[in-house]
């Protein structure tokens, strides 16, 4: 049905190659054991039978010149013929689970043409407020009450679009007033709290008469600060999920870690959030120390949690760990694990991700999760779960990182040759998709001694970036307080870039090790996930099958340009 051909960066002439390199290589990867990327170019011809009986012969509207426009060339009379179909690059994901990434020729290289074009607008000014003031014929002693009456009669779907989109903080306000009750100063009119009533079981819960249109507003940034504080950042008002860390307020920065009991992680997970006598909704407003202070009760979790199953006896209570503390820490754990072995731990790999961003559609589909405050969130899973059943059968417990072992060691059983150093030599060796010459052909970004940040060959997202350690380093536990502090600038540099070119969601996930095995090189590895407008996701992703507007290289160069800028 159709032609193709694979081509891989690393032949001059893309005539030798091939046969002998894709027959051999049983692994489906982008990456091949010279450092260099590998991937098809579908070049489509075919024919297609017309098994149509009738034609349906209609016009469409007329030309400017008030001619009939028809659909004449919808219904041919014989077999259809594509002699030239458009190129189709199909990259193989480095790693294998993740599918692969299709990339049309034509919209690529419209991008290419100009890199800058790769962006999405800011949103427009949107009040309702200022909409119906123009149409109100009423004294303005009236006016509020009018407009108030009028908001308490728009349909729900409008409701929620505007609690989304809205930029006038009083259009905010009166739907927050639509959303919940609130408890006012009655001097000043504000809200001090909210009004709390019993749920069935005699508990007390805010008094919220729309939950989602509430949790819709509170995303908002451009809700008033005050109504944000009590309608969703005080501790306590999003429930009774007891604090159990913080990173004490200074350099204007302050930093709570939440316990989620009842969590869908098992054994719970934990929530890092900006404490509420700080407002932060955007990446703008995040400082380095604020990310800093985030990742540090990350860290600090992990370590102090190792550490309680090693033996270690900790002192500390009631008191964020220093910088150095933490270091010191971790090099006692490292020790401990050495000599008692990995088997010594239940809890192995760790979890940590991050969503950033919120939307909710007028027809009532949730787009991304809450992200007031920067929320992140990070848990530890264990080696093995009991499986269900009388006999007492252990079974290896999920971890994503386990994934990106299982391929490296099939990798290096399959080339004698580590995966994650052929990645980093195909990913410095790189050329352009296109064959393009004197066009920039680099993928990374952004690149310290540590970290690199870079576009993979073969995106999962349009935007897709990914954060990577260039030295044997797989886990938090193996960074040291170097690596790490490159790590924390790497994911903010990463999300500065993103946010900068326009994404508003993004999802953030960290691919680890577990914790004490040496047996192969796999290095951390984060993977940045923008949610694109025009490309949310459907069966194409649910298969595993990406399809990308542009070539890696030309994102790589708005990314750098966007970096540049800032």
């Amino acid at each position: 049905m159709h032609g193709g051909r694979y081509h891989a960066d690393c032949i001059l002439n893309p005539n030798i190659l091939l046969r002998e390199r894709v027959n051999e290589m049983k692994l489906r990867t982008c990456v091949t054991p010279e450092g260099k990327f590998i991937f098809g170019i579908h070049k489509p011809n075919f024919k297609t039978a017309n098994l149509r009986e009738n034609n349906f012969l209609q016009v469409l509207g007329l030309d400017t010149a008030d001619n009939p426009v028809d659909n004449t060339r919808n219904f041919p009379e014989g077999d259809v013929e594509e002699t030239q179909g458009e190129w189709i690059y199909e990259i193989p994901n480095p790693f294998p689970f993740r599918g692969a990434t299709y990339i049309d020729r034509s919209w690529a290289e419209t991008k290419a043409a100009d890199p800058l074009t790769i962006g999405l607008p800011k949103p427009g000014p949107v009040s309702m407020t200022d909409f119906l003031s123009k149409l109100l014929r009423c004294d303005k002693s009236h006016k509020e009450d009018v407009l108030d009456e009028a908001f308490a009669d728009l349909p729900e779907a409008i409701l929620a679009a505007l609690a989304s989109t809205s930029t006038d903080p009083d259009d905010l306000v009166r739907l927050a007033e639509l959303s919940c009750e609130f408890v006012y100063d009655q001097e000043e009119n504000l809200p001090i709290g909210l009004r709390y009533e019993e749920d069935n079981r005699g508990r007390r819960i805010p008094k919220i008469r729309n939950h989602e249109l509430f949790e819709t507003l509170v995303n908002n940034i451009f809700l008033p600060d005050i109504y944000k504080e009590v309608m969703v950042l005080r501790p306590g008002v999003q429930g009774d999920s007891e604090i159990v860390g913080e990173l004490p307020s200074r350099l204007d920065s302050h930093v709570f870690e939440y316990l989620r009991r009842n969590s869908y992680v098992p054994w719970g997970h934990y929530a890092a959030n900006i404490a509420n006598d700080l407002v932060r909704y955007t990446i703008d407003d995040l400082s380095d120390y604020d990310f800093d202070g985030l990742r540090h009760l990350y860290y600090q979790r992990t370590f102090v949690r190792l550490a309680k199953q090693l033996g270690i006896q900790l002192a500390v209570r009631r008191k964020c760990l220093t910088t150095g503390d933490l270091e010191e820490l971790r090099k006692e754990v490292m020790k401990e694990l050495e000599a008692q072995g990995a088997a010594a731990l239940s809890f192995d790999a760790t979890i940590w991700g991050w969503n950033f961003g919120f939307d909710y559609a007028a027809s009532g589909y949730r787009l991304h999760a809450s992200h007031q405050q920067i929320h992140q969130q990070y848990a530890m899973v264990p080696q093995e779960v009991k499986a269900a059943g009388p006999e007492a059968v252990m079974i290896p417990s999920y971890s994503c990182g386990d994934l990106v072992a299982e391929f490296v060691r099939a990798y290096q059983k399959e080339h004698n040759s580590s995966f994650f150093a052929d990645y980093l030599a195909a990913i410095r060796n790189n050329s352009r998709m296109d064959e393009k010459i004197g066009r920039q052909a680099e993928l990374v970004v952004f690149e310290d001694e540590h970290v690199m940040l870079f576009v993979p060959k073969a995106q999962t997202s349009q935007w897709e970036l990914q954060l990577m350690t260039l030295g044997p380093v797989g886990n938090i536990l193996e960074a040291d307080r170097y690596v790490r502090k490159s790590l924390n600038d790497g994911i903010l540099t990463a999300m500065r870039v993103l946010t900068g070119l326009g994404a508003q969601m993004i999802t953030v996930i960290e691919f680890s090790k577990r914790i004490g095995v040496k047996d192969i090189d796999q290095r951390l590895l984060y993977s940045f996930l923008p949610k694109n407008p025009y490309s949310m996701g459907a069966f194409s992703e649910a298969e595993l099958r990406y399809i990308n507007g542009h070539f890696p290289e030309d994102f790589a160069i708005a990314c750098r340009l966007k970096l540049d800028s800032n």
